[in-house]
């Protein structure tokens, strides 16, 4: 019974999660017309480490929980998670979105499920169930029917780029399962952060040299960046991380799907984006998809 419930807190923290980077998309449509894209994630990642560092400093002490001191040898893995995964990972997704367009990048960004299942499989050695595969193929169905229809030719380099987060993030995230067993989560968390704001501040510095006419400093920005940075940023990561130490990481990459249907209802309601079939099919198929991966359990002796 406390695992059935344990699961299903695991589920909802996941939906929490796709659904504040869902809305990163919208948010970032305001800020990307006026800060360039690695002064915007280095600030994003300045203010979480500030955030992180905060809610660390209010955590009371476990006993039972795990470490949260990295050992010597492990921080290599600590360094390649916040350079892997927060600075290359969401860097190349970035720029891809800037040079295949935001509906093509999303497109791309859907098969973060089946690479994610791929690696889980390849290095975790989990079992892929026929309920996975059934999720898997309706999520990401839906996902297709909301961007694919404004999904047009992209410049290849965005693409590329693309492909690469796909394939970054999803591999990082698969070694993120294995390591968040042995240390506290948000830990792990704060840390790659530390890493992912010292990686970006030369790539910022470089950005605001060669684009002095960046205008951000009004409330209106100031706002949406610390939007991003906590509730983009700083609670999905260490929800996703949290989630990735309690549940297989095919079973998390089931809700990703969530993040184009979060994005495009947001543009309807904040953007004045028009509504099509095409996303009503798409959000039908995406909900079937997330409730069957977390309604009934397969049987097992």
């Amino acid at each position: 019974m406390q695992q059935q419930k344990n699961d299903k807190t695991t589920c909802l923290l996941l939906a929490l999660t796709t659904i504040f980077w869902g809305s990163l998309y919208t948010a970032s449509k305001v800020l990307l017309d006026v800060i360039q894209p690695f002064t915007l994630l280095c600030l994003r990642y300045i203010i979480a480490a500030i955030a992180m560092t905060i809610l660390q400093r209010l955590r009371k002490p476990d006993p039972n929980g795990k470490p949260r001191r990295i050992k010597g040898g492990d921080w290599k893995y600590v360094i390649m998670f916040g350079l892997g995964g927060y600075v290359l990972s969401i860097g190349l997704q970035q720029y891809g979105t800037k040079l295949a367009g935001a509906s093509l990048a999303s497109l791309i960004n859907c098969m973060n499920p089946i690479a994610i299942c791929f690696f889980a499989v390849l290095l975790l050695h989990e079992r892929m169930t026929m309920k996975k595969v059934v999720c898997i193929v309706s999520a990401v169905a839906g996902a297709v029917c909301i961007v694919g229809g404004d999904a047009g030719g992209g410049h290849i380099l965005g693409i590329a780029l693309s492909l690469g987060s796909v394939l970054t993030w999803s591999a990082l995230s698969v070694f993120m399962r294995s390591f968040s067993q042995k240390y506290d989560a948000l830990t792990v968390t704060t840390y790659g952060i530390y890493v992912a704001a010292i990686g970006t501040l030369p790539l910022m510095l470089r950005e605001v040299i060669t684009h002095p006419e960046m205008d951000f400093l009004h409330a209106k920005y100031i706002l949406v960046l610390l939007y991003v940075a906590i509730f983009c940023t700083t609670i999905p990561h260490s929800l996703w991380n949290y989630c990735l130490s309690r549940a297989e990481a095919s079973t998390c990459s089931l809700f990703y799907p969530i993040q184009p249907l979060t994005s495009m209802v947001l543009g309807v309601l904040l953007l004045n984006e028009h509504m099509t079939v095409g996303f009503i099919a798409g959000a039908v198929l995406i909900v079937f998809g997330v409730l069957y991966s977390t309604l009934g359990k397969e049987k097992t002796r």
